[in-house]
């Protein structure tokens, strides 16, 4: 007896088109394919590949002559950062312009390899719905996209500082960070400018220790005695001078950063009474809570790390059907790859750095909590470890943020981390204990309470 079929709609971008283009990007210039039903023979098709420079006036041109030639749909494939100008300029003249990662517009194995064949091959692939885009997001969250990631990235290059200083510090035989939680405390930025500055006595620096560390003055003081001399204070000065600047750089990069999420509607609040615009939407009897105050409720999840989300993923959950859909897009989901009977799961993938980035800081630090995406790291972690404990959880992370953006409504609220225990039958959570002492050597035999 046959199974009954299973029944797979095609998605938007799997139609078939008409009339296409597709460009192969390089540096300084593109190749440029359109296909398009042949005039002379009736039912059959024809290929027009010509060179296009890579400047503005040129792709503006290209876009026009397309516009006239009612293609229906454009191919880029993102190489580099040679892609923005077709992509741009091309969207703008109105066009529909789908990006693609290299990986599924490769010419067929075998076949002679040229920019005009790759063209010809990403035409093709388009007009028949083969090709699935990647995920641009509007130019509103492109601009903010631009500030945060260079955000991270001057956080990532002042950590960076700070571990050349630590360096420093071990080759002057200073041992401070042996004794402080961190280097760049009060306590330690005291000690290094009093280093610059030519105090060299171990306990003259050890009494410039604030708050805790003032209990630790003997440890300072042999932690101090080392062979700091000016070479070292030269260096130790420019790291510090580095260090600072990239502070002030972040905080300006963070201020414009909040004034970009302010302009932009949909990340507004709402106040009780239908007010809405910057600044809505702060009170607690708020109808509305802004989009950054919604994600900030989630554990792990800071003003900072909300800004990142929102401009990774954007504000519009309908480029992501479900969350199942974002989840997949953002490399958190193990890949299924079956053969046959046999069904395994894959790698999880590379996915989007910045936003795998802060998802990962999102979930170290859940997992300390007393929640319920604690309480899932804590459970998880003891069958498939650590690492995969805390992709679980970013994964989890995720899925609540989707249904926050899916509906502004909504607002987060923890489970509790006895969550797992409340819905544990009876029966489930005894035989769970037999295991877990059979596993130590005994053997178990139950008897009824009254009976005992």
């Amino acid at each position: 007896m046959l199974d009954k079929p299973q029944e797979i709609v095609d998605e938007e971008h799997e139609q078939v088109c008409e009339r296409v283009a597709a460009i192969d990007v390089a540096k300084a210039a593109g190749m440029v394919c359109v296909r398009v039903p042949d005039d002379a023979r009736p039912g059959r098709r024809v290929s027009r590949v010509w060179e296009v420079q890579a400047t503005t006036r040129a792709v503006i041109e290209l876009g026009d002559h397309l516009a006239c030639e009612g293609i229906e749909k454009v191919t880029l494939e993102s190489t580099g950062d040679y892609w923005r100008i077709w992509f741009y300029l091309l969207e703008a003249a109105g066009l529909d312009v789908q990006l693609v990662n290299s990986r599924d517009v490769r010419n067929v194995p075998g076949r002679p390899k040229s920019d005009k064949l790759d063209c010809v091959w990403q035409a093709k692939l388009t007009e028949r719905g083969m090709l699935r885009p990647s995920f641009v997001p509007p130019a509103e969250i492109r601009q903010l996209r631009d500030y945060t990631r260079l955000r991270t990235d001057l956080i990532q290059e002042r950590t960076r500082h700070w571990s050349r200083l630590e360096k420093l510090l071990e080759d002057a035989l200073i041992k401070v960070t042996a004794v402080a939680s961190k280097i760049d405390t009060k306590s330690v930025r005291a000690m290094l400018e009093a280093l610059i500055a030519g105090e060299r006595s171990p306990r003259v620096l050890a009494d410039l220790a604030l708050g805790k560390m003032k209990a630790k003055r003997a440890a300072l003081i042999e932690a101090l005695t080392g062979r700091f001399d000016d070479h070292h204070a030269e260096l130790a000065r420019m790291l510090l001078d580095q260090v600072d600047q990239l502070d002030r750089q972040a905080g300006r990069l963070t201020g414009r950063i909040e004034e970009l999420i302010a302009a932009i509607p949909a990340a507004r609040g709402v106040d009780a009474d239908g007010t809405a615009g910057p600044g809505a939407g702060a009170g607690p009897d708020a109808a509305v809570r802004s989009a950054v105050a919604r994600l900030d409720e989630i554990d792990g999840i800071g003003p900072r790390g909300a800004q990142v989300v929102l401009a990774e993923i954007g504000l519009d959950m309908s480029r992501f059907p479900t969350a199942g859909h974002l989840v997949s897009w953002a490399k958190l989901s193990p890949r299924t790859i079956q053969s046959g009977a046999r069904s395994r799961s894959g790698r999880t993938g590379k996915g989007n750095p910045y936003l795998k980035g802060i998802l990962g800081e999102a979930a170290a630090a859940a997992a300390k909590t007393g929640t319920f995406l604690g309480e899932r790291y804590r459970r998880l972690v003891k069958r498939i470890g650590k690492l995969k404990a805390l992709v679980a959880v970013a994964r989890s992370i995720l899925v609540i943020i989707w249904h926050l953006l899916a509906d502004p409504t909504a607002r987060y609220q923890d489970l509790g981390a006895g969550y797992y225990a409340s819905r544990t039958g009876k029966d489930r959570k005894l035989n769970n204990h037999i295991r877990q002492i059979e596993a130590l050597g005994y053997t178990v035999t139950l008897m009824p309470a009254q009976a005992a």
